[in-house]
């Protein structure tokens, strides 16, 4: 049933969608995200902020969207936050000429660089994944070390992309992907995308990779810290979403992992917002249940 209700979910009221993704978003404002940043930092714990928007349509949008990355940069620097940011390509209007996206991209990048923080480049659906490795590999023969990738252990590709990647050290986000892929590209089965999960983390280490292990699978958390113990806290570290397992996160922070939490922020939080209830179908039931409140008295 779970399952059913997430094909569903786009015909799911707005405001209904917005009060059950709440959780996961910091705000509309980047005062919000300064402020959940702030708090995740109280606590231990690093941040990396996503400004929402990847629906862009127009170069103006690609274009505000970088300048809210440059505000972004200026306000971890200003606060002073232990955070860094990751970027989606598409917000930088990677859909709409190549072009302006490396151009936005490499000032958001050059401005990172100068204040001393760090980029992630978003990995997408995978009609993104060759121009966004393409990207990624530009700017770092350019010498820009303050940036790294995501892979997703979901495509059968992304092995042999850490592979070629490999000379160049990436720091990668490993993460087992959300997005709807065919069989021939992507593995379908829970089991099949845990072990490409562990194939693609023991090979990022065998060839001296930063990675930063995002999953809230407590089986893949328990495996990754057998791979992980004896390591220093400073080769690797552990991520999740905002909102998700927050007891959990704490429990490894305390326990002296480096634990990084995604804070996304902006107006633009539906795309985002389905995405998160896509993956998480228990949660689309209670979507479905609130839905089933509104409609029919008594429906609660």
């Amino acid at each position: 049933m779970d399952q059913v209700i997430v094909r569903l979910l786009p015909a799911v009221p707005r405001p209904v969608v917005q009060r059950l993704s709440a959780p996961y978003i910091a705000g509309a404002t980047l005062d919000d995200a300064r402020h959940t940043v702030a708090g995740l930092n109280a606590e231990g714990k690093l941040g990396t902020v996503d400004v929402l928007g990847e629906e862009v349509t127009k170069a103006a949008e690609a274009e505000a969207v970088a300048s809210a990355y440059h505000a972004v940069l200026d306000a971890i620097a200003g606060d002073q936050l232990d955070a860094n940011v990751s970027v989606k390509l598409t917000a930088l209007g990677l859909k709409l000429d190549l072009d302006l996206c490396r151009s936005l991209l490499a000032t958001v990048v050059a401005d990172a660089a100068a204040r001393g923080i760090f980029v992630r480049i978003d990995m997408e659906d995978s009609t993104c994944t060759d121009d966004t490795l393409v990207l990624y590999r530009e700017l770092r023969e350019a010498r820009r070390e303050n940036v790294g990738i995501v892979l997703q252990s979901r495509l059968r590709r992304s092995l042999d992309d850490i592979v070629a990647l490999a000379g160049l050290r990436p720091s990668v986000r490993l993460c087992k992907g959300i997005y709807v892929e065919p069989a021939a590209i992507a593995y379908q089965a829970r089991d099949e995308v845990r072990e490409s999960f562990l194939r693609i983390l023991d090979t990022l280490l065998a060839v001296g990779c930063y990675p930063a292990v995002a999953t809230h699978d407590e089986w893949l958390l328990e495996r990754t810290l057998e791979r992980v113990a004896g390591m220093s806290s400073e080769e690797y570290e552990l991520q999740m979403l905002l909102g998700v397992r927050e007891r959990r996160a704490s429990e490894l922070a305390d326990a002296g992992h480096r634990l990084r939490v995604y804070v996304p922020y902006g107006d633009r939080w539906y795309e985002y917002s389905l995405r998160r209830l896509q993956e998480n179908p228990a949660l689309a039931t209670m979507v479905a249940k609130a839905t089933l409140g509104r409609l029919v008295p008594g429906g609660r």
